[in-house]
C-alpha cells in the first residue's frame, strides 16, 4: 500500500491507541488530534488523505470541524459517533461527512473502510468518450473537462462528488437510477455509507440548481432518481 497519512480526532486516548496500533500494522500514519481546535489546525496544515472526527469533543465538535474543513478541502471525511441517532447520521451527511461510524466499533472494520477509500482515491484512466464533453441544456452548461458548471450563465461552485453525480446523470437523460446504482458508480462498490449519502447529494445539487426556473432532477418514487429535461 502507497503511504498514506490519515488525520484522528479523537478526546478519548484509548481510542486514540486502540486505532494507532491497527493503523501501524497497516502502513497507514496517523496524526492524533485530542480536540477540534488542533484537529482543524493539522487538516489544514498536513493536508491528510482521510480525516477521522469524533462527534463529541470539547470545545469545538467534530460537527464544527466538519463544517470548516468542507471550506477548503473535499478530504474524505469519517464521523465518529456515540449516538445511533438518524438526525447525527443525517447532519453529518449535511455537513459534507462521506461515512460515519456508531462507537464501539471494530478497528478492523475501520481499517477496512480506510482501504476502501484508498482504493477510490487511485485514478483512473479516462475513456475516450468520457474526456473533455460540454453537456448543454436550457439554462444548464456542464462542462466535463474544466469541472464547472454554469447556471443562467453564471458559474456555480460544486463540489467533486455532487458534480460527478450531475454528471454521471445528465449523460444519461431519462434513466432511472436507484440509490445502490448511485453509491455503486459514484462512491464504489465497496462503499460503507449510508444510502442516504445520495438523498442528501441530490438535495444539494437541487439547492444550486434553484437559479433554473425547472428541476433537472426527479425522484421516481419508490425506485431512484433520474435527470431529465423538461419539455
Amino acid at each position: 500500500m502507497l503511504h498514506k497519512q490519515v488525520l484522528l480526532a479523537d478526546d478519548d486516548p484509548n481510542v486514540r491507541e486502540i486505532i494507532r496500533l491497527y493503523f501501524r500494522k497497516q502502513q497507514i500514519e496517523l496524526l492524533e488530534a485530542d480536540n477540534g481546535e488542533t484537529a482543524l489546525e493539522l487538516a489544514k496544515n498536513q493536508n491528510p488523505h482521510v480525516v477521522i472526527l469524533d462527534v463529541m469533543m470539547p470545545g469545538m465538535d467534530g460537527f464544527a470541524v466538519c463544517r470548516e474543513i468542507r471550506k477548503n478541502s473535499d478530504v474524505p471525511i469519517i464521523m465518529l459517533t456515540a449516538k445511533d441517532e438518524e438526525f447525527d447520521r443525517v447532519l453529518g451527511l449535511e455537513l459534507g461527512a462521506d461515512d460515519y461510524m456508531t462507537k464501539p466499533f471494530s478497528p478492523r472494520e475501520l481499517v477496512a473502510r480506510m482501504k476502501a477509500i484508498f482504493r477510490r482515491m487511485q485514478p483512473r484512466e479516462i475513456k475516450e468518450e468520457e474526456a473533455a464533453k460540454v453537456l448543454e441544456f436550457d439554462k444548464l452548461t456542464i462542462d466535463t473537462e474544466r469541472r464547472e458548471v454554469l447556471v443562467n450563465d453564471e458559474k456555480v461552485a460544486f463540489r467533486p462528488k455532487e458534480f460527478d453525480l450531475l454528471v454521471h446523470m445528465a449523460k444519461s437523460p431519462g434513466n432511472v437510477f436507484t440509490r445502490e446504482q448511485l453509491l455503486e458508480q459514484i462512491w464504489g462498490y465497496d462503499f460503507f455509507g449510508d444510502i442516504r449519502t445520495v438523498d442528501v447529494h441530490i438535495k444539494k445539487i437541487r439547492e444550486r440548481l434553484n437559479g433554473l426556473q425547472m428541476n433537472f432532477i426527479h425522484t421516481v418514487w419508490g425506485v431512484g432518481y433520474k435527470f431529465e429535461v423538461e419539455a
